[in-house]
C-alpha cells in the first residue's frame, strides 16, 4: 500500500514538473492549434473578414483602398470604437447598455452648450475647453453610476433600466438642443479634434511607443508566469509577434504619412490624426486596466460565473455600477469626438444607428455576449469591419436599407461564430 501512495505522490510530482518546464515554441504552437479546434478562434474571422471586404470593395471601387479612404476609415471609427471600449467591458459582465448611444449625446451636447455659453456670456469667458471635456465626461460617468445603481440596488436586468435610459436621455437631448434643432462647436480645439493631424514624424513615434509598450508588458507577463512556476510564452514567439507588429505598425504609419490632400496644389494633408491617438491611447488603458488589474480579474470573474465570484469574497455589486459608469465614461468621450466629426451637435444625436454599430464593434471583434470571454482591442477591430462596410457601401452608393440589412448579417454572423465557439469549447472538440 506504502508502494502504490508513493508511485502515485512521483506520478504527481512529475506532472507538476512538467507544467513547469518551459514551453518550446513548437508546444506553444501545438497548444494554440488545439484551442482553434476546440473553437477558441480568436480573432481569426475578423482578419479574414477584413481581407475579404477589402477585395470585394476594391474590386467595385478602386478608390476603396486609397490612403485618403483608409484615412477616412480610422476618423469614421473612432467614435465608434471609443464607445465600444465601454461596452465591452459590460458585454464581459454578461450585461447591456442601450442607453450608450444617448449618453454619448449628451456628453456632445454638453460639451456644446457650455462653449457656446462662455463665448455669449463674458462672465463665462474661463470655460474653455479643457474645463469642458473633463465636465461632459462627469455628467456621463454619473449617469452610468445612475444606471449601475438602479439595476444593482433593485436588481433589475440591465436591458430594461438602460432601454429607460435611451428614451430619457434622448428626451434630454431633445430638451437641452431645443427649439434650434443644433449647436455648433465653435471652440477651435474641439472642433478641428477630428481633422487636426500631427507632423508626419509622430507616427513613427507613437506607434513605435504602442509597439514597445505592448512588448515590454508582453515580456513582464512572461517572467511573472516563470516566476510563479507556471507556463509562460515562449520567447522566439514574443520577438515574431512583435516583428509582425512592427512591420503593420510600419506599414500604417506609411500611409498615415502619404500626401492625401486631392491636388499637387493644395496644401500636404498627411500625418496621423489626432482621434486616432486619442483611439490609441484609450486602447493601452483599459487594456491594461482589464488584464492587468484587479479590477479587470473580477470583471472577467463576475462574467465568467457571478455566484463564484460573490463566493470568492468579490463585491460583485460595486464591480457591477464601475463598469456602467467606464460605459459612461467611454461614451461621453465617444460623443465628443463625433460632434467634432460633424462640427455641431443637432437633436438627432446618438440615434440612428450608432446603438447598432457600437455593439456590433464590441461582438463583431469577438467580445461574448454570454460574458467572461473578449478583449478590450475586439473594439477596436469590430469598429474596424463595421466602418469599412459603411464606407464601402458609401462609396457604391448603396441605400440606407441594403447598409442596415449588410450590417445586420454581418452582427448575425459574429454571434453565430461566438455562440459555435463556446459550443465546440464546452464540448471540448
Amino acid at each position: 500500500m506504502t508502494d502504490i501512495i508513493q508511485e502515485s505522490d512521483e506520478s504527481v510530482q512529475s506532472a507538476l514538473l512538467a507544467s513547469q518546464a518551459p514551453q518550446s515554441p513548437a508546444e506553444y504552437l501545438n497548444a494554440m492549434w488545439r484551442r482553434i479546434r476546440s473553437g477558441d478562434i480568436g480573432t481569426l474571422p475578423i482578419v479574414l473578414g477584413l481581407v475579404v471586404i477589402a477585395i470585394i470593395f476594391q474590386t467595385a471601387n478602386q478608390n476603396f483602398l486609397t490612403p485618403r479612404n483608409l484615412v477616412n476609415i480610422v476618423i469614421q471609427m473612432a467614435g465608434i470604437a471609443v464607445i465600444a471600449y465601454g461596452m465591452v467591458y459590460v458585454l464581459l459582465l454578461g450585461e447591456i447598455d442601450l442607453s450608450a448611444g444617448y449618453v454619448s449625446a449628451v456628453g456632445g451636447v454638453s460639451a456644446a452648450i457650455l462653449l457656446r455659453d462662455s463665448l455669449m456670456n463674458p462672465s463665462l469667458a474661463w470655460i474653455d475647453w479643457w474645463n469642458v471635456i473633463p465636465i461632459a465626461l462627469l455628467i456621463t460617468t454619473a449617469i452610468g453610476f445612475l444606471h449601475g445603481f438602479i439595476i444593482t440596488s433593485f436588481q433589475l436586468p440591465s436591458f430594461i433600466v438602460t432601454l429607460a435610459g435611451l428614451l430619457a436621455w434622448n428626451g434630454v437631448v431633445l430638451m437641452i438642443v431645443g427649439d434650434g434643432g443644433t449647436v455648433n462647436i465653435q471652440n477651435p480645439v474641439v472642433r478641428n479634434l477630428a481633422s487636426e493631424v500631427l507632423p508626419p514624424i509622430w507616427s513613427w513615434i507613437i506607434i513605435g511607443l504602442f509597439i514597445a509598450s505592448y512588448g515590454v508588458l508582453d515580456f513582464m507577463t512572461a517572467n511573472a508566469r516563470r516566476k510563479a512556476g507556471l507556463r509562460a510564452k515562449p520567447t522566439p514567439i514574443m520577438i515574431g509577434q512583435l516583428v509582425i507588429m512592427a512591420a503593420i505598425g510600419a506599414f500604417v504609419a506609411y500611409i498615415f504619412n502619404i500626401n492625401r490632400a486631392l491636388t499637387s496644389a493644395a496644401p500636404p494633408q498627411q500625418g496621423m490624426p489626432v482621434i486616432a491617438v486619442i483611439m490609441l491611447v484609450m486602447l493601452m488603458v483599459l487594456t491594461f486596466v482589464a488584464e492587468r488589474t484587479r479590477f479587470g480579474r473580477y470583471v472577467y470573474a463576475v462574467g465568467g460565473n457571478k455566484e463564484a465570484a460573490r463566493r470568492a469574497g468579490i463585491r460583485v455589486e460595486r464591480i457591477r455600477v464601475l463598469v456602467f459608469m467606464v460605459s459612461g465614461l467611454m461614451a461621453g468621450m465617444g460623443g465628443i469626438i463625433l460632434a467634432s466629426r460633424l462640427k455641431s451637435v443637432a437633436t438627432d444625436a446618438g440615434g440612428g444607428n450608432l446603438l447598432l454599430y457600437v455593439i456590433a464593434a464590441a461582438v463583431i471583434g469577438g467580445t461574448s455576449l454570454f460574458g467572461g470571454r473578449g478583449k478590450v482591442v475586439s473594439a477596436v477591430l469590430g469598429a474596424l469591419v463595421v466602418a469599412s462596410v459603411e464606407n464601402g457601401m458609401g462609396l457604391l452608393n448603396v441605400s440606407s436599407g441594403v447598409k442596415f440589412v449588410v450590417t445586420g448579417l454581418v452582427l448575425l454572423a459574429a454571434v453565430v461564430i461566438d455562440a459555435l465557439s463556446r459550443r465546440g469549447q464546452q464540448t471540448g472538440r
